[in-house]
């Protein structure tokens, strides 16, 4: 089976290698273009040192791009983390069609933050969808679905790197079995049932003291490490990463209530708190919460965030 992969990054280099293992017939990479003063895309790295041809359309809306896919005579296309939009002429030049990877069970999480937003919700599951893409967002028949647990304690980093990243490559190879096998099912999503959240960015990952503690320590959880949860001492901002729940912790939401060499304990609106271990202040790296509480000479009773 001649096989294109598109996609970039780790996670496509990551199913090149695992293609390669198997002596797929590899003909042809593409990944996005370049970026001036970035290092190379790992997957476009691992596939010119494999001798493999790699094409970087600037966007894949042109007549050109079209006859660079119909050029490569593939049967599949397989794509993994792919960014570009692509029309739907382009993802049926293959013999078989394309399939792609999205990191939650679609049509629930359709957007570009699909792993924060489950946890920032609260979420106690996740998983990861191989679908059959067409020109809407996330949208498109289900080939296969993984699920996930999400642990109370769980971050950003640790559902990603942990589970949805080779749990996510496994499915991409098992998905192109079932192709070969012709056993690769097309399951409408049911959009009315299925939820779009945009970027989870810097806005969403604010803190405010006044919530209760459970909605702040998920929306630490889905900012660790991107793109950090963050409040200001002081005026200056401070992204806070490591933290625990905590019990009874009462005083005024934002308030420090205790700090000692596991950090600092600031109290949430519900008469607990959150132990912070790790954050980065504005312009440095991270350190440890109780460096900070050293280098800003904070005491119980300092405030943190701008409804003090």
């Amino acid at each position: 089976m001649r096989i294109v992969v598109h996609g970039q990054q780790a996670f496509g280099r990551a199913v090149l290698e695992q293609l390669l293992e198997r002596n797929e017939d590899i003909v042809a990479v593409c990944t996005a273009p370049d970026k001036e003063g970035k290092p190379m895309d790992p997957l476009k790295e691992l596939a010119l040192e494999k001798g493999l041809a790699v094409h970087q359309p600037v966007s894949w809306k042109s007549p050109e791009a079209l006859e660079l896919m119909q050029s490569f005579d593939a049967d599949i296309c397989i794509m993994a983390y792919v960014l570009l939009f692509v029309p739907q002429p382009v993802l049926d030049a293959p013999k078989q069609g394309s399939f792609q990877y999205h990191p939650s069970l679609l049509p629930m999480h359709r957007g570009p933050s699909s792993i924060n937003w489950p946890i920032a919700m609260g979420a106690e599951q996740t998983g990861l969808t191989i679908f059959w893409p067409n020109e809407g967002l996330d949208e498109g028949p289900v080939l296969l679905q993984k699920t996930c647990d999400i642990g109370p304690d769980e971050t950003l980093g640790d559902i990603y790197f942990k589970k949805l990243y080779p749990m996510g490559v496994d499915a991409m190879i098992e998905a192109l079995d079932m192709v070969k096998a012709g056993r690769a099912p097309r399951i409408n999503q049911n959009l009315d049932e299925g939820s779009y959240e945009s970027w989870f960015g810097k806005p969403q990952a604010e803190i405010d003291w006044r919530l209760p503690s459970d909605q702040i320590y998920n929306t630490i959880r889905a900012s660790n490490p991107q793109p950090g949860a963050w409040t200001t001492n002081s005026g200056v901002k401070v992204q806070i990463f490591n933290s625990k729940l905590v019990e009874s912790a009462v005083g005024k939401a934002g308030t420090v209530l205790r700090l000692d060499d596991e950090g600092l304990i600031i109290a949430t609106g519900d008469d607990r708190g959150i132990l912070i271990s790790r954050v980065r202040a504005e312009g440095g790296g991270k350190i440890s919460a109780s460096d900070y509480a050293s280098d800003c000479q904070l005491s119980v009773g300092s405030m943190f965030g701008s409804l003090t």
